[in-house]
């Protein structure tokens, strides 16, 4: 017997290529198990309106492939507060919904939680490109993201080295380094600047004068919006050598297009497993997956634990670079 017999599904927060590719998998799957399944529009501030509807097969059909959300994302302050999050519940426990699946980055899961608190079966899926949820080795878009990232710097190679040029490329990551490193190990950068980490402009300024003395055609630099601006880096390069990096801000780009088959399978596998986690009276945890098991951790330990910054991979860069 499954512990739920009717849930809903909604999207939060910044949007994530495969957060379609998750609702389609929360949908059918739950479909095929035989229980009814309410999408809402505009993830909490659509709850606070019961903003619901019906979800069948066809619902979710032709959507795997697609960027962006189908149940459209907002913001809400509302939600934050305990009168907020008391009228999510009773929307819920009025519409007969005794599950809710919620996919989106850390304030999403605050969300999640909140209604776990009320009584609500909840369960988070990681939809964020950033990467930065603990408890998971990847979070649903930052693969889409990062091979968004990679695709612009190899572009972006080719005309500096026509020109003998500089780039700086500023790339997403307010508070996690993620999209730069993935993005600049995999794209050969030379230098990487994230938030988790130091940087000496100085030092940084010196190599790339070095790098083009001794002959190097161009040279790349992926810096993460939370560490510095792509044009405050250009700037002190230029203020210490002379040289004058052009500046590529990629921007709202990186969360766009189509997902990667590595962010379809991620969310299929999540929004399935999500779905079997309600019906078995699971409650109040976010989906994860670490070395390729999918995995469940309590909400409350995720939201109150920072996701550490891979340094080894960070050097492995640096060695690389060189």
């Amino acid at each position: 017997m499954s512990a739920v017999k009717r849930i809903a599904v909604l999207t939060s927060g910044g949007d994530s290529q495969g957060m379609n590719a998750a609702v389609r998998a929360v949908v059918r799957s739950a479909l095929y198990h035989g229980i009814e399944v309410y999408g809402v529009q505009r993830g909490f501030q659509g709850l606070l309106k019961d903003d619901l509807f019906p979800m069948d097969l066809r619902s979710v059909g032709d959507i795997i492939q697609r960027g962006g959300t189908i149940l459209q994302t907002a913001r809400c302050k509302e939600f934050m507060t305990p009168e907020g999050q008391q009228r999510g519940a009773e929307v819920l426990r009025n519409r007969g919904i005794d599950g809710l699946v919620v996919i989106g980055g850390d304030g999403s899961y605050q969300g999640a939680y909140k209604l776990s608190k009320l009584g609500i079966r909840t369960m988070g899926l990681p939809g964020t490109i950033d990467n930065d949820i603990p408890f998971t080795d990847f979070t649903i878009g930052f693969d889409t993201a990062v091979s968004i990232v990679v695709d612009a710097v190899n572009k972006l190679r080719d005309t500096m080295t026509s020109h003998e040029r500089a780039s700086v490329v500023e790339v997403m990551g307010r508070h996690c380094g993620y999209i730069a490193l993935y993005a600049g190990l995999a794209s050969g950068a030379e230098t990487i600047i994230v938030p988790e980490v130091p940087h000496d402009i100085d030092a940084i300024a010196q190599r790339m004068s070095d790098n083009f003395k001794a002959g190097k055609r161009h040279s790349i630099v992926i810096v993460a919006e939370g560490a510095a601006s792509g044009n405050e880096i250009a700037e002190q390069i230029t203020s210490r050598t002379g040289i004058e990096p052009r500046v590529t801000v990629l921007g709202h780009i990186q969360r766009g297009g189509s997902p990667t088959h590595n962010d379809r399978i991620l969310a299929s596998r999540l929004g399935d497993f999500a779905v079997r986690r309600l019906m078995e009276g699971d409650s109040g945890k976010g989906c994860g997956i670490i070395n390729g098991e999918l995995v469940a951790t309590d909400i409350e330990t995720i939201v109150n634990t920072k996701k550490p910054f891979d340094l080894e991979l960070y050097n492995l860069a640096l060695r690389l670079s060189q």
